[in-house]
């Protein structure tokens, strides 16, 4: 799908919402090639901090290296600092954040007192699309996985198989199947991410601000709609 950029508009923060395996990379690289907003992501932002040996990272890896979960108290104070920087004026997208709702009820408030870039006194509420996929795609869509160990090409043995079964197209090595991509491992992963998600859906939804988008369709026609819903929104 070819994207017209839309660079110089304001459009203010994007939250993606979707279970593994529902496309929320494809979108966010497409969103950001159009809009020319940053990514953010909790997992990058933790590695970045932990990596510089800053004040947050020193306290986050810590407490990993003691075998707990970061609390919701020091991502987001990552996210404030990223979300400070002069490359989110125009807007952001959020990539797996909130992931709990005390963490989407400290992002609302935080966004309360934020201007956007020619905006005025004017604020953005935040555009929240839930990419939804049927259980039993995910399911095809992570188990279906493949990888060429020497190129590291991936494949789908359901929707992009290779064209001799088990061989990479481009060096014919062996395709292998990551461990995180068993069957008893993707099912549990989707079943926390559903106990996890579900009260996001909830309050985003009651709130008027869930947008919701078929993920099953093809990523063209998802990348359609993702951009329909989100110049609806741009100011």
């Amino acid at each position: 799908m070819k994207v017209q950029a839309a660079v110089n508009k304001t459009v203010g923060p994007i939250i993606l919402l979707g279970a593994p395996g529902a496309g929320k990379g494809t979108q966010a690289k497409l969103i950001v090639e159009r809009y020319g907003v940053p990514q953010i992501s909790t997992g990058d932002l933790l590695r970045d901090h932990v990596s510089r040996g800053t004040e947050l990272g020193k306290q986050a890896k810590a407490i990993m290296d003691a075998g707990k979960l970061v609390p919701d108290d020091l991502v987001n104070d990552m996210v404030a600092e990223r979300l400070s920087r002069p490359d989110a004026a125009r807007g952001f997208i959020l990539d797996g954040y909130p992931r709990t709702l005390a963490q989407a009820q400290w992002l609302d408030l935080y966004l309360a007192d934020k201007v956007f870039e020619n905006q005025g006194e004017r604020k953005l509420h935040p555009v929240v699309i839930d990419i939804a996929v049927e259980y039993n795609q995910l399911l095809r869509r992570l188990t279906g996985r493949r990888s060429c160990p020497t190129c590291g090409r991936i494949y789908n043995v359901y929707f992009q198989p290779p064209r001799v079964a088990d061989l990479c197209d481009v060096d014919g090595a062996k395709l292998v199947t990551r461990r995180d991509d068993c069957e008893e491992v993707i099912s549990e992963r989707l079943r926390a991410y559903q106990r996890q998600t579900l009260p996001l859906v909830d309050f985003y939804r009651a709130k008027g601000q869930l947008l919701e988008i078929n993920g099953d369709q093809d990523a063209s026609a998802v990348s359609r709609d993702v951009l329909k819903v989100i110049d609806g929104h741009r100011l």
